[in-house]
């Protein structure tokens, strides 16, 4: 079991975990936006107590990862994962991807998973197809949402990550809601880790990059999961298109959840990945 840092070619210094077996069946996970490899503390020990290899990385600019000024932008998130898997020798793994980490995992299947570095693939409350509304993409969320995030990360970067996980992220704005003060807490500390300059640019990376492409040409089986409560993530305009697009992938939409279900309800998401990894 260990946590290190490699260096990539461009010097980027990427904090990574890997725990477990080096033969056993390899997990990889990808957090969201602004967050950190600590987003997945509990399917981290869950599947590692299951007995898999688990690894977790803290994208550029986030978390223990170097405050990066440039390559803040999928294609570079996903040669960074490339560098990761070359580095710690990973071969038929599963890719895990939450929100924007999905997208960073449909770019590294389908860019980088080739000769059998991929087994399988995860998309949980993920961005693809891609977020932006456009003529091509009526349903999307228009520009000025993401320039009021731009806005308020610039304003208030602080308040606006605390606002964020409060309110919609877990559902926490919902009548009724068991609100945990210590996750939106963790959200924050999370999120003040990273650079303010790659948080504002990764807003561009997760509402702007189109997948389209990445999610046709992927072959190996993917599960898309998605709250249809999820606030942040739109279910109409992401995963119940993304499933269509995909040669090989199974939608299992969950009822009444919020964008953060894995924290939330972490025991029927784990439950399901299990399920998934070893089918």
């Amino acid at each position: 079991m260990t946590s290190s840092f490699i260096t990539t070619k461009d010097g980027t210094q990427i904090f990574y975990k890997d725990w477990g077996p080096e033969d056993a069946q390899a997990v990889v996970f990808h957090h969201g936006w602004p967050l950190s490899s600590d987003d997945w503390d509990a399917q981290m020990l869950f599947f590692l107590h299951h007995g898999f290899r688990v690894i977790a990385h803290d994208r550029r600019g986030h978390g223990r990862s170097s405050q990066t000024e440039t390559g803040n932008e999928m294609d570079t998130y996903a040669a960074d994962v490339a560098e990761l898997a070359n580095h710690i020798h990973l071969s038929n793994a599963i890719h895990v991807g939450h929100s924007t980490g999905g997208g960073e995992v449909a770019r590294y299947v389908a860019r980088h998973g080739g000769n059998g570095r991929v087994a399988k693939a995860v998309l949980m409350g993920a961005v693809p197809p891609i977020m932006l509304k456009s003529e091509e993409n009526p349903g999307g969320l228009p520009l000025e949402v993401f320039d009021g995030f731009r806005a308020a990360l610039a304003a208030n970067r602080a308040q606006f990550f605390r606002d964020v996980p409060a309110g919609p992220f877990y559902g926490y704005n919902r009548p009724g809601a068991q609100v945990s003060e210590g996750v939106i807490q963790n959200w924050w500390r999370q999120g003040m880790m990273g650079g303010t300059k790659a948080h504002y640019d990764c807003i561009k990376a997760f509402s702007e990059t189109d997948f389209t492409e990445d999610l046709k040409a992927i072959d190996v089986p993917v599960l898309v999961m998605h709250g249809d409560d999820d606030q942040i993530v739109p279910i109409a305009d992401s995963a119940l298109l993304s499933a269509k697009l995909l040669k090989n992938g199974t939608l299992k939409v969950y009822e009444g959840l919020p964008h953060g279900m894995a924290t939330t309800h972490a025991d029927i998401i784990n439950a399901d990945l299990l399920a998934f990894f070893e089918g």
